[in-house]
């Protein structure tokens, strides 16, 4: 059939929709060359006329053409409205398994309306005559044939991101015309609003009209927006309108800011978009950028999509709840068909019909639903709130289109935001929390064809609560007035002034005047899930300021490490919510750090008082617009199977890994201890040019009779151990008061100028007071190195485990750690493959490309070296033990053959440091510093530069390959392993050495906060 024949027989046609619908329908499978649905799919499990399905709104129902991945279709008759055809197919969605097409037709015209998820909806009107035109023609062969075609390229997400940037500029021009909290308040009003007639919960071209005379009369825009309101927190007339009752708290009586005629222009603006298509996740985060001076810098950068969040929300909320959903409905199931008995009702003694009882059952599903408790201690902008909201909305939903489909009577929905709790210290992404909720929850009815509007429109959201997650403040308690704790609501309450929350925000803070500071209360909920903020244990009094971390410190003693990450106290709080029974199961994103170090341990008191029993150990993630790498950690009740990483594993240890081997069990050995260290931290431009390095040390004596060299000294980061040496050198004044350190007259001037008002910014006390000094005095590690003629050096973070030797006088940065040891045995040892699969099993991880980090509480001192070679020896003790000449030869050959590569004698030159000078090496002087080894000559240069560890270990040749095996060899034999042994054996072998050792009493006391501060 051509399409002039399929026009000329359908154009008189004026039949009913049901004598009319099927032929028309083959006519047009005839006219695309489409096979019908009998022939297509007899058995009609995938192409279908009339497909049984149960509506969302109650009653069965058909779609009458339906095509799996492709389409639901809907008749009517002639001159019907077809706007009611397409609303119809919305109730139908979720029964059809949401078809990216919806269709409706009266044979005369065709209504297509586009339905994937994320993408705005677009709609294409046909009519008969249309088809005439191959343009048109080819939008219905999609329909049959590839559907993608019609697929809009327009996104919610891209919608969403105009809005936000819309109004981000209204925002910015309301500074000065309120608080910060009333500026929010008011945004989210008009947000509101903007939403509310674009889903037309305000009267059709009622808002339109108000912006439109706002922008004639901008003087009266305010009066005009508070009379909105009002009617709008009670419902009622306004300007001879009908307004419905809104409310909810974000109508309560707060009225609108003043406007000028610019501001109203971009409301007007404003207006062109379909804020019905905003993506409340995008929306809230990005405008909570915008409303937050602090984040302003993080405008434009990424945010955390829905999928990462459902990570954590269907193992911790959805995976329980559909399970108790799959048990009820095989009750259900069983009632209706007889197989099982219904009960006797309590009061009368009669039985109960198999429809009553089956309506018992769902309904006691529905109410469990329906009270269902989620909590997120640290909510932002609302987005894993909104999120597992919609996610129970869905389950619910799924349950009464089931028992529907199972005969039993339609239900209305009752879930609703009073489900979610949540906790946050910043008033302006409260605000935006409750309003992504309200926004969200009216999408979900509209999604899903339902309509009904009880009214208040908006539930009250108290359940999101403006105050600090971890710390309150109580007033002295009289015997009148006791107040107990958890009772404030901690940053809500008023007062002149401001103090740091844990998380880094300012809260409103107060004179003490005696009051006390107390752990806040979390309020009960069966299921916890959030995102809380990160800061490593090292940054936590930079980033809060001494007093905010003393009061978490004095409040948490003895629960959390100090040195732990701040994320880890809200792992805490929830394992405690757990052990007390007000929660069930928890899910929190962490710092992918928390697997090891200080963090861990967190995770050691949750495996032993609970079970984890979900984790991505490492993953991308937005964190504040930046893209970072952390860890999902699931934990709490249930018979849940455990999953690692999206695959079932048999159990789960605490580190986040998977395998017979707890390493985590490890405990610090006693023999490896004062060995170690972390270099030293600079905090702050105290790093200076090799130029101006020589410059200080070749300046004559100073006043105290003393050379620069006592302060001047090399400088070694990571980066000069794997890539190339910049040339660094660093000032160390060491302990030296200020008075000693300004004998020393051109470097500490240097310092005054460049490094004394940074420090004088920083909140840590002793930074600012000790301006002149490194941020770790390193007096330990100055001591140890004191007593060696070199030592090993590795970067503490790196994708290849490398050590390598560094001169006593070089510093080495905190980006390193250094070991005191001199000896080729324990190079070889620590370069051996053995302890590089200890370290990467302890370690923790750091950075974008996800590199190891080597801690020396971790994974070196609790490393059990072979007996006898262990770092409490001095080696020449082991000199002559067969063992360590094995180890040391081929730990040599290793070091020899790297450096050969890494610096070949026919392209560079030997240059000894300026100090001693020519004079004093002569007269037998003893070099103070390494000589330089610099390139021959450009050629040289450009050749040296390519010549790195890292480039080497990524391209790792055959001759390093056989070093290293060399060297495993002699390791194993010193174990008195085989040289072939498996890495998982040769763990098991160190694992059970290490706990053997500790049993014996050489385990070490946990570290202390200086010890392990630079873990978190």
């Amino acid at each position: 059939m051509t399409p002039q024949q399929f026009i000329r027989k359908w154009k008189p046609v004026a039949l009913t929709e049901k004598a009319a619908a099927q032929t028309h329908f083959l006519d047009l499978c005839a006219m695309l060359g489409h096979d019908d649905p009998v022939t297509a799919d007899p058995a009609g499990e995938w192409f279908a006329f009339e497909k049984g399905v149960t509506k969302t709104g109650g009653g069965d129902g058909f779609a009458d053409v339906w095509k799996k991945g492709f389409f639901a279709w809907e008749y009517k008759k002639k001159k019907r409205n077809l706007d009611d055809a397409l609303a119809q197919l919305v109730r139908y969605a979720a029964a059809l398994e949401n078809p990216p097409l919806q269709v409706a037709c009266d044979t005369d015209r065709f209504l297509i309306r586009t339905a994937w998820t994320n993408a705005v909806p677009k709609t294409y009107e046909l009519s008969l005559d249309d088809l005439d035109e191959p343009k048109n023609l080819e939008i219905l062969r999609a329909v049959f044939f590839e559907p993608h075609k019609l697929r809009p390229t327009r996104t919610r997400a891209a919608v969403t991101k105009e809005a936000a940037d819309k109004f981000s500029t209204i925002a910015l021009r309301l500074q000065g015309r309120g608080t910060p909290e009333e500026i929010a308040h008011f945004v989210n009003q008009l947000v509101f609003c903007f939403f509310a007639h674009s889903v037309k919960l305000l009267p059709n071209e009622f808002f339109p009209k108000l912006l439109k005379r706002a922008a004639q009369r901008p003087e009266n825009a305010k009066r005009y927006f508070d009379g909105l309101f009002a009617a709008m927190e009670k419902g009622g007339d306004y300007d001879l309108t009908e307004i419905a009752y809104f409310n909810g708290g974000l109508f309560d009586g707060r009225r609108a800011l003043p406007l000028d005629a610019g501001d109203c222009g971009l409301l007007l603006d404003a207006a062109s978009l379909d804020w019905s298509q905003i993506d409340p996740i995008i929306f809230g985060t990005l405008f909570e950028r915008f409303l937050d001076p602090e984040k302003r810098g993080q405008i434009g950068a990424h945010y955390t999509d829905a999928e990462k969040i459902m990570m954590i929300v269907d193992p911790v909320i959805v995976r329980p709840l559909a399970k108790e959903w799959e048990a009820a409905r095989a009750e259900i199931e069983a009632l209706l068909t007889k197989k099982q008995k219904p009960p006797k009702r309590a009061r009368t003694g009669r039985a109960m019909s198999p429809v009553e009882a089956a309506e018992e059952v769902r309904s006691r599903h529905l109410e469990r639903l329906r009270t269902v408790s989620i909590l997120d201690p640290a909510c932002g902008s609302g987005n894993f709130l909104y999120l597992a909201l919609q996610a129970v909305k869905d389950l619910e939903l799924r349950a009464n289109l089931e028992c529907e489909a199972l005969g039993l009577s339609p239900r209305t929905p009752a879930v609703g935001p009073e489900i979610v709790r949540g906790l946050e210290i910043n008033p302006l992404a409260a605000e935006l929390a409750r309003t992504t909720i309200w926004i969200g929850d009216i999408q979900w009815g509209i999604r899903n064809g339902i309509y009904a509007r009880p009214e208040p429109i908006l539930r009250t959201l108290d359940t999101i609560e403006c105050r600090d997650a971890l710390i309150t403040r109580v007033a002295p308690a009289s015997p009148q007035s006791p107040s107990p704790p958890g009772s404030s609501r901690g940053s809500t309450s008023s007062g002149a002034s401001t103090h740091q929350g844990v998380d880094g925000r300012d809260e409103p803070s107060h004179d003490d005047g005696g009051a006390a500071y107390v752990e806040a209360e979390w309020p009960a909920a069966e299921f916890i899930v959030g995102n809380p903020p990160f800061l490593g244990g090292k940054l936590m009094r930079t980033g809060l300021g001494d007093d905010a971390v003393d009061r978490l410190f004095t409040v948490y003693d003895g629960r959390v490490p100090r040195e732990a990450d701040l994320v880890t106290y809200w792992f805490e709080k929830a394992m405690k919510a757990i052990v007390a029974g007000r929660s069930k199961r928890v899910g929190l994103v962490a710092t992918n750090s928390i697997r090891g170090g200080a963090n861990r341990r967190v995770l050691d008191q949750i495996a032993a008082e609970s079970r984890i029993f979900e984790a991505w150990s490492d993953e991308p993630w937005v964190i504040d617009g930046a893209a970072v790498r952390v860890s999902l950690v699931c934990f709490g009740v249930g018979e849940d199977g455990v999953q690692l990483n999206g695959n079932a594993v048999d159990s789960m240890n605490p580190d986040l890994s998977t395998g017979l081997t707890d390493v985590t069990k490890a405990e610090r050995l006693v023999e490896n201890l004062n060995t170690a260290f972390i270099g030293r931290q600079k905090d702050g431009p105290i790093d200076i040019s090799g130029e101006f390095a020589r410059e200080l040390i070749s300046a004559p004596l100073n006043p105290n009779g003393r050379s620069n060299t006592d302060v001047v000294h090399p400088w070694m980061n990571a980066s000069a151990i794997v890539r190339i040496n910049p040339d660094k050198w660093l000032i160390d004044f060491k302990e030296l008061d200020e008075e000693a350190a300004s004998l020393y007259q051109a470097p500490f001037e240097f310092l005054r100028t460049v490094l004394k008002p940074i420090r004088e910014q920083n909140r840590d006390r002793q930074r600012r007071s000790l301006w002149w000094r490194p941020g770790r005095s390193g007096e330990d590690l100055r001591t140890a190195l004191s007593e060696v003629s070199r030592f090993i050096i590795t970067p503490r973070v790196a994708k290849h485990r490398v050590f390598v030797w560094a001169h006593p006088s070089i510093i080495p940065d905190s980006a390193t750690a250094a070991i005191a040891r001199d000896d080729d045995t324990t190079f070889g040892i620590l370069h051996s493959r053995f302890h590089e699969a200890w370290s990467l099993r302890l370690c923790t991880w750091l950075g974008v490309g996800n590199d190891p980090r080597y801690t020396p509480t971790t994974t070196f001192e609790t490393f059990p070296f072979p007996a006898g070679l262990t770092p409490n020896i001095p080696a020449e003790k082991y000199a002559d033990d067969p063992r360590a000449v094995a180890i040391a030869a081929a730990a040599k050959r290793l070091d020899d053959l790297r450096s050969a590569w890494l610096n070949p004698p026919d392209l560079i030159r030997i240059e000894p440091e300026v100090f001693p000078t020519a004079e004093q090496r002569a007269a037998g002087a003893k070099p103070l510093y390494p000589d330089r080894i610099l390139p021959k000559d450009a050629q040289a240069a450009v050749i040296l530069k390519k010549r790195t560890l890292t480039n080497l270990y990524n391209e790792r040749p055959q001759w390093l390959s056989d070093a290293h095996r060399d060297l495993d060899a002699a390791v194993a034999a010193a174990y008195g392993w085989p040289a072939d042994i498996s890495d998982e054996d040769a763990l098991a072998k160190l694992l059970e050495l290490n706990l053997s050792r500790a049993s014996a009493g050489t385990a070490a006391p946990p570290a202390s906060e200086e010890e392990d501060d630079e873990e978190a």
